[in-house]
C-alpha cells in the first residue's frame, strides 16, 4: 500500500472551516494540499484539501457529491466524514470545481488508479481515483405535522426582526428568517430607505447586518444612516460637515456590527459565499436589482431571476432574512423573480404618504398600508407619530381619535391635546419625569380610568408650581398655560365621577407603610410607564430590556396572550413565589414602634436582642441593586411553558415553574431556604416555586444542609437560558457606575425608570400596553435575587457571624461586637457589595429615606 504524500500543512477540522475560503484558494493558486484532521468518538478521521491535478476524475460532471463554498463551509463535518470514508467531495465556486476532499488513509482494496488521469499524473496518493461503489442517499428529514405545530407555537407569534416602522410591521409580520423579501419601488420613491430602516433596526438590537450594494457605495450608505439616525440633513452630510449631535451618533454607531460590500463586481453567488463568513449574521440586505441591463453590474436585466433564486436559497441555508431591492415595480419584471414576499412602493401625486402594498407568493394581496417620506433626512416615518395598539374588541386605535370628553375636566383635556406633541416624541424639551405623567394623563382620559385621573392630579399640581421651563415655541407655551392652570386650588368644573369619588372630609396622613400587605393585582405601575422613555432620558431602561430580550437567538415570546392567560401555568404564578424572607431569629423579640418621617406617621421594627448574644451592635447590610443583579443570569424559558408533569429528577436544561413538597429545614439560626413561602404551603404541603428555588434546593441537598431531596409533584417547563437580561444588567452596571457618584435627581431618576422596567415585565392592570406579560420571566428575576440574598447570609453565618434577621432581598442584621461588617460581605457601592451601618441595641431598624 502506498503511502500518502506529504500535506503541505495541517489543521483541526473546526481551523479548517473557518479557514477554508483561505485554504481553497491555496490550493487553486499555489497547488497546497492540506492536511485535514477530526476526532469522533476516539477514532480520528483524516482528509486531504486538495487541487483539482491531485484528482483529475473531480473534474467530471455530475459523478461525484460537489458543493458551493458557503454550503460546504455549513455542512464541512459531514463533507470529511463522507471523504475520510472514501467518497471524494469536490468543492466549486458557482459552478467551477476549484479543489477537492479525498481520504488521507484510503483502503487500496477499495480503489484502484484512476483510469482517467491523464498519463504521468500523480494519483491522490492513494486517494479514491474512481466512484465507489454508489450508495443509497440517506432518506429525507420528515417532520409530523404535530412537530410543525409545536415548532411554530415555539417560537412565537413574530420571531423575526423588524423594519424599525410599525405600520409596515404590523402589515408584513415584521422580517423572518428564512425568507427573500423583495422590495420593489421606482426610481425616486425611495425603496432603498426601507433596507436602511431594516438595516439600522437590527443593528440597534447588535444584530450583524450583511448590506450588499451593487448600486449605491459604502459612502452613501454611511450617510443616510447617520442622517437617519441623527435626523441630519442629507445632502449637506455629502460635504463633510457634521454638527455634534451627528457626531456623537457617529461615535455611537463606530463599532456597530455593520459589513458593507459595495464592490462593482457583486453577484448574487458572491453574496451566498460571503454571507457564511459573517458569524452570527442576522440580516442580509441586496441593494439594489437592477432593470436596466448594466454589463458592469451583473445585478441587472437578464440576469435578475436566476440571481432571485440564488438569494431565495441563500435565505433558506443560513436562516436569515434577505431583503432585496428592486428598482422597478413592473408586475412583469416583479413577477419573474423568486420572492417570498413583496412591497410594492408608490406615490400618488397630490398626497405626503408613501402607499405600500404587501402580497405574499402564493396568497397575493394581504395588506396595505402607508408611510410618511422624510427623504431630507433619508428615511421613513410612520403616518402617525407613535403607533398605539388597537384595541382587541374593537381594532380602533386611541391615537386615532379626540380624547373623551366624559371624564376629566377641562383643564385635563386642553393639557392632554397640548402634550400629544410632547408625548408623541415629535417635540422634545421636557424632562423625562413631566413627559411620563403628561402620557399618563393621556392614557387615563383616553381609557376613562377616573381613578388613575385622580391620582394624577397631585403631582400634576406639582409640577405647575414648581414653575418647570418649557420650550420657546408655539406647542411649549401652549402646554405652559394648560400646566399654569393646575395652579389653582382646585378645578371648577370636576367630572361626576371625581366628584363622588372625592373624600367628604379630612384625611389623616398617616402612612403604615411598613405593614402594607402586598397585593397579587398591584404591580405599583402608574398609567403610561409603559411607555418607551423620552430621547435624552437618563437612563431608557425600558427600551434597554426590550432590545436586551430581542437580541435572544431563542426567538423569545415576551408577551403571553390576553386570552391564553387563563389557563395552563399561568393562574399557577403568584407574588408569592419571590421566596423573600421575612424572619427575625427566634430568640431576638421584634415590636413596630411608631415613627415619623417626612411628617408622615410610619412604623419601623425595633428588635431586642437577649443578653446571651453578649455585648454588640446591629449591623444593618444593604444588599445593592438586588434585582438588576440577579439580572446577571436569570436560569427561565424564554419561550413557552408546556406541561411536563411529575419529573423523578430535575432537568437542568429546562426551567419554569415547579410544584414541590416543602423541605423540612430545622437550622434555627437561618431562615427556611423558601422564605415567606414556606409558611403558605397548598394542599398536602405542596408549593409551587420557580427554577431559582429549585437549583437553590438541589445545591443544598447536595451539600448535605438538606436531608431528602426535592420532589417535583407537577411543572411546567421550556428550554432554559440564563443570559435572556444579561445585556440590559450589564447596561444598568455601567450606567449606576456613572450616575452614583452624582448623585442627586439624576440617579434618583436612574432607580426609578429600572424599578418600572423590571415590574412592566408582569403588569397587573387588564389595559396596560407594558411589551411585556411574562409572570414567570418577573417572579424567577426576583426568586434568583432571593436566592442570592440568602446564600450571601448563609455564608456569613458558617463564618461564625450571628445572623438576627434577613427580609426582602437585600436586607440582613448582623449582631457585631464591633462596627465591623462580617468579613463575607464586600463593602462597597458597586453591584454585589453592600453597604453597612451600625446602631445601638434598642434602636429601631431604619428604612428607605429614615
Amino acid at each position: 500500500m502506498s503511502q500518502p504524500p506529504q500535506a503541505q500543512d495541517s489543521t483541526s477540522a473546526s481551523d479548517a472551516r473557518r479557514d477554508l475560503y483561505g485554504l481553497v484558494k491555496s490550493a487553486e493558486d499555489d497547488g497546497v494540499t492540506t492536511l485535514i484532521h477530526k476526532s469522533v468518538n476516539k477514532r480520528g478521521e483524516r482528509v486531504l484539501l486538495a487541487p483539482l491535478d491531485r484528482f483529475p476524475a473531480a473534474r467530471k460532471a455530475g459523478v461525484f457529491p460537489t458543493w458551493t463554498l458557503s454550503a460546504a463551509q455549513k455542512e464541512f463535518g459531514t463533507l470529511i466524514t463522507r471523504a475520510a470514508a472514501g467518497e471524494p467531495q469536490i468543492l466549486r465556486r458557482n459552478s467551477t470545481p476549484i479543489a477537492v476532499l479525498l481520504p488521507a488513509d484510503p483502503n487500496e482494496d477499495a480503489f484502484s488508479p484512476d483510469t482517467a488521469a491523464p498519463e504521468g499524473a500523480a494519483t491522490a496518493g492513494g486517494a479514491v481515483t474512481r466512484p465507489s461503489t454508489p450508495t443509497r442517499e440517506r432518506g429525507r428529514r420528515l417532520a409530523t405535522f404535530g412537530d410543525a405545530i409545536g415548532a411554530v407555537l415555539a417560537t412565537g407569534p413574530a420571531p423575526g426582526l423588524s423594519f424599525g416602522l410599525a405600520r409596515l410591521d404590523e402589515a408584513t409580520g415584521g422580517l423572518h428568517p428564512g425568507r427573500l423579501v423583495l422590495v420593489a419601488a421606482q426610481p425616486q420613491v425611495g425603496g432603498s430607505l426601507i433596507g436602511l430602516a431594516a438595516a439600522r433596526t437590527a443593528l440597534a438590537r447588535s444584530a450583524r447586518v450583511l448590506y450588499a450594494a451593487s448600486g449605491p457605495s459604502s459612502a452613501d450608505i454611511t450617510r443616510r444612516i447617520i442622517a437617519a439616525e441623527a435626523g441630519g440633513d442629507y445632502a449637506r452630510l455629502k460635504t463633510g460637515i457634521l454638527t455634534p449631535d451627528e457626531q456623537q451618533v457617529v461615535e455611537r454607531l463606530r463599532h456597530a456590527p455593520l459589513l458593507i460590500d459595495d464592490g462593482s463586481d457583486l453577484t448574487a453567488e458572491a453574496i451566498a459565499d460571503t454571507a457564511p463568513l459573517a458569524d452570527d449574521l442576522a440580516l442580509v440586505v441586496v441593494d439594489r436589482l437592477q432593470r436596466a441591463h448594466n454589463p458592469r453590474l451583473p445585478l441587472s436585466g437578464e440576469h435578475l431571476p436566476e440571481a432571485s433564486q440564488v438569494l431565495r436559497e441563500l435565505a433558506r441555508s443560513q436562516n436569515v432574512p434577505v431583503l432585496a431591492v428592486l428598482d422597478t415595480d413592473d408586475p412583469a419584471i416583479v413577477n419573474l423573480l423568486d420572492a417570498d414576499v413583496i412591497i410594492t412602493l408608490t406615490n400618488t401625486p397630490g398626497q405626503q404618504a408613501t402607499g405600500l402594498t404587501v402580497a405574499e407568493r402564493d396568497l397575493g394581496v394581504i395588506a396595505t398600508t402607508s408611510l410618511r417620506p422624510d427623504l431630507a433626512h433619508a428615511r421613513f416615518l410612520d403616518t402617525t407619530p407613535t403607533p398605539v395598539a388597537p384595541d382587541p374588541a374593537t381594532g380602533a386605535s386611541s391615537a386615532d381619535e379626540p380624547l373623551p370628553d366624559t371624564v376629566g375636566t377641562t383643564a385635563d383635556r386642553e393639557l392632554a391635546d397640548a402634550a400629544l406633541p410632547f408625548t408623541s416624541g415629535a417635540v422634545k424639551g421636557l424632562p423625562a419625569e413631566l413627559t411620563r405623567i403628561l402620557a399618563a394623563l393621556r392614557t387615563a382620559l383616553a381609557g376613562a380610568h377616573v381613578k388613575d385621573l385622580d391620582d394624577l392630579h397631585a403631582p400634576l399640581t406639582e409640577m405647575a408650581a414648581a414653575g418647570l421651563q418649557t420650550p420657546d415655541t408655539a406647542d411649549g407655551r401652549r402646554l405652559a398655560a394648560a400646566l399654569h392652570a393646575y395652579n389653582a386650588a382646585a378645578p371648577a368644573s370636576e367630572s361626576p365621577q371625581a366628584s363622588a369619588l372625592a373624600p367628604t372630609g379630612p384625611v389623616a396622613q398617616v402612612v403604615e407603610d411598613g405593614d402594607a400587605v402586598r397585593r397579587d393585582d398591584d404591580d405599583g405601575l402608574v398609567p403610561g410607564d409603559e411607555q418607551d422613555e423620552p430621547e435624552g432620558a437618563v437612563f431608557p431602561a425600558l427600551r434597554i430590556l426590550k432590545e436586551s430580550v430581542a437580541r435572544s437567538k431563542m426567538h423569545p415570546i415576551p408577551v403571553i396572550r390576553a386570552e391564553d392567560r387563563e389557563a395552563g401555568p399561568w393562574p399557577l404564578v403568584s407574588e408569592d413565589m419571590d421566596g423573600e424572607p421575612g424572619w427575625v431569629h427566634p430568640e431576638v423579640a421584634s415590636t413596630r414602634v411608631a415613627h415619623e418621617r417626612n411628617g408622615k406617621r410610619v412604623r419601623r421594627d425595633q428588635l431586642d436582642v437577649p443578653a446571651s448574644f453578649g455585648d454588640g451592635l446591629m449591623c444593618l447590610i444593604d444588599r445593592n441593586g438586588s434585582f438588576p443583579s440577579a439580572c446577571s443570569a436569570v436560569p427561565l424559558a424564554p419561550n413557552k411553558l408546556l406541561h411536563t408533569g411529575p419529573l423523578d429528577v430535575f432537568d437542568k436544561s429546562q426551567a419554569g415553574i415547579y410544584q414541590i413538597s416543602v423541605p423540612d429545614w430545622n437550622n434555627q439560626d437561618m431562615p427556611h431556604p423558601l422564605g415567606r413561602l414556606a409558611d403558605r404551603p397548598g394542599e398536602q404541603g405542596r408549593v409551587w416555586v420557580t427554577t431559582p428555588h429549585i437549583k437553590m434546593l438541589e445545591r443544598l441537598h447536595r451539600d448535605g444542609h438538606l436531608t431528602e431531596p426535592v420532589v417535583i409533584h407537577d411543572s411546567w417547563t421550556g428550554k432554559a437560558n440564563e443570559s435572556l437580561f444579561k445585556p440590559f444588567y450589564q447596561a444598568t452596571k455601567d450606567v449606576r457606575a456613572e450616575l452614583i457618584q452624582a448623585g442627586g435627581e439624576p440617579y434618583k431618576n436612574y432607580k426609578t425608570r429600572l424599578s418600572i422596567a423590571l415590574r412592566l415585565l408582569w403588569p397587573k392592570r387588564p389595559e396596560s400596553r407594558s411589551p411585556f406579560w411574562r409572570p414567570d420571566w418577573r417572579m424567577s428575576m426576583v426568586a434568583e435575587a432571593s436566592v442570592r440574598h440568602w446564600f450571601s447570609a448563609f455564608k456569613a453565618v458558617q463564618a461564625g457571624h450571628t445572623l438576627i434577621a434577613l427580609r426582602n432581598v437585600d436586607a440582613a442584621i448582623f449582631w457585631v461586637p464591633d462596627e465591623t461588617a462580617p468579613d463575607t460581605y464586600r463593602v462597597g457601592t458597586g453591584f454585589g457589595e453592600v453597604k453597612a451601618k451600625f446602631i445601638q441595641p434598642g434602636t429601631f431598624i431604619p428604612e428607605g429615606d429614615d
